[in-house]
């Protein structure tokens, strides 16, 4: 891959044609990931030699500094492939984002984070959630704690839903600082000791993600890991333009689903049909549905996406548009793949057919954030603006 200016047609189509060649090769990978519970270690390799997880990593450091709608864009097409490597890599890559855009770390560090990244296709993820707050978007204070020491300081905690926690190079760590109001963020290495992983992620969908839980033992980390103190929660009406990689990854699902139903129908027929199924009035208004919910959804992610990286100015007071189209696409891909499902009738229930891995893993993508009901709410409360006060 090589850098251009963001946002390119020509740039973009380029990375489509590479990273569509992978992803179709991570389709052919995805039954053993999921049956097995594997992270796709073979399909991130992939990627890495592609220099793919440098993709928004700032120019200025090496990388393609991806725009936002070329992120949504890409996501996608590798979730068509596989959803567990694409929702997997999209916390990866929003990380540094996030981290660029908003500029709350040193900028040494964050530049020796981004050298890592582009030479040594190194992986980081954030570890926020644990088991009695919940997800972060909700806002409540780590149970993790930060206790200083002559030397820094001194963690205990225990994460959960650590996605690809084992095969992380960066952990970076939210912990309640003792005796202050701030929470921490550390920032620590692959190997630290003390850090432990135990596999608990036994789930439904998304099991090649690997979220295990991840436990703190007594780890000492120095004062230069506690990268940035958040000392007020910013709330989901900031919401970042990052969190459209969660809808891009289950809107490229949908679409494999949608793929796979119209391959079925114009294939597929029995001895009553005199042809195949696609001919009948039921199927034909099936497919245009599905077509007709994914031509919405995907106008709406790709708006948003645009208006993100067009609109810098405007950022502050997206978070409801960002929401909205993270709610739109998510329960638009759950119809999606119960429609195709309706087309294929009782094949796709087979373990055989990808179908009832798609069913699965866009089941998870209602529980990502931010909750449907945390959503409606930013709604309902910006409708109600002009009469508050």
């Amino acid at each position: 891959m090589t850098n251009g200016p963001t946002g390119s047609g020509g740039r973009l189509d380029a990375l489509l044609e590479t990273i569509g060649k992978l992803a179709d090769r991570f389709a052919g990978r995805a039954e053993r990931y999921d049956k097995e519970a594997l992270f796709p270690v073979q399909n991130i390799a992939d990627l890495r030699e592609a220099g793919y997880l440098a993709l928004t990593v700032p120019a200025r450091y090496g990388g393609l500094e991806a725009s936002l709608y070329e992120l949504v864009v890409l996501q996608e097409r590798i979730a068509r492939g596989d959803g567990a490597t694409a929702l997997s890599l999209g916390w990866h890559l929003t990380t540094i984002m996030e981290l660029n855009v908003r500029r709350l770390w040193e900028e040494e560090t964050f530049a020796k984070l981004c050298k890592d990244v582009v030479e040594s296709g190194s992986l980081v993820n954030k570890l926020a959630t644990e088991p009695s707050t919940g997800s972060p978007a909700r806002g409540g204070r780590p149970q993790s704690t930060a206790t200083r020491t002559e030397n820094g300081w001194l963690l205990n905690g225990h994460k959960t839903f650590s996605t690809m926690g084992t095969e992380l190079d960066y952990l970076i760590i939210t912990a309640a600082i003792e005796g202050e109001e701030a929470i921490g963020e550390f920032l620590i290495r692959k190997g630290t000791p003390g850090i432990r992983f135990e596999a608990t992620w036994d789930t439904l969908g998304m099991r090649g993600t690997r979220s295990d839980d991840m436990y703190m033992d007594n780890v000492e980390v120095s004062d230069e890991q506690l990268v940035h103190r958040i000392h007020k929660k910013t709330g989901l009406k900031t919401l970042g333009g990052w969190y459209l990689h969660i809808p891009s990854c289950y809107l490229g699902i949908a679409q494999a689903a949608r793929d796979y139903a119209v391959r079925f129908a114009a294939t597929y027929s029995t001895s009553s049909t005199n042809g195949p199924i696609r001919h009948l009035p039921n199927v034909r208004q099936l497919i245009g549905r599905i077509d007709l919910e994914l031509l919405t959804a995907r106008h709406l992610l790709h708006a948003v996406a645009k208006r993100w990286d067009t609109e810098p100015d405007a950022r502050s007071g997206l978070g409801a548009e960002l929401a909205a189209a993270k709610h739109v696409v998510t329960n638009t891909a759950v119809s999606v793949v119960d429609m195709a499902m309706r087309v294929a009738g009782g094949h796709s229930l087979h373990r055989s057919s990808p179908l009832e891995r798609y069913y699965r893993d866009v089941r998870a993508g209602l529980h990502n954030p931010p909750a449907d009901e945390i959503t409606l709410n930013m709604l309902a409360d910006r409708a109600f603006e002009a009469y508050d006060g």
